[in-house]
């Protein structure tokens, strides 16, 4: 089970970064079209892996880092303490769920 959940978390992961290249890609709509249908693709084999709630979390902490790491990186945006701040407390909200969702379902098998 421990490689299904890893594989899980690869494509939510990958799922995120599909979904912050097609905001940052509004210049090519066809390039939208591409990262939002690879993003969907990978969101769907984490749900076959993950629970709905870790697929989820990941994928939209995932999504939010990117954007603003590529915000910053390609567009040159300011990042204030609190977004990193905003940051770190989301991807540890991240771990608390998903480490009590494999708990809880362990408990209950």
């Amino acid at each position: 089970m421990e490689g299904a959940s890893s594989s899980g978390y690869a494509w939510a992961v990958s799922a995120g970064f599909n979904a912050a290249l097609a905001a940052i890609s509004f210049v090519r709509y066809g390039m939208v079209v591409l990262f939002n249908v690879t993003m969907w693709a990978c969101y769907v084999n984490s749900l076959k892996a993950l629970s709905s709630l870790q697929a989820t979390v990941t994928n939209f902490a995932t999504n939010f880092i990117s954007s603003g790491l590529a915000g910053y990186f390609f567009f040159h945006e300011s990042l204030s303490f609190q977004w990193f701040a905003g940051a770190l407390l989301i991807i540890i909200g991240v771990v608390i769920l998903s480490n009590s969702s494999i708990e809880k379902k362990a408990s209950t098998d």
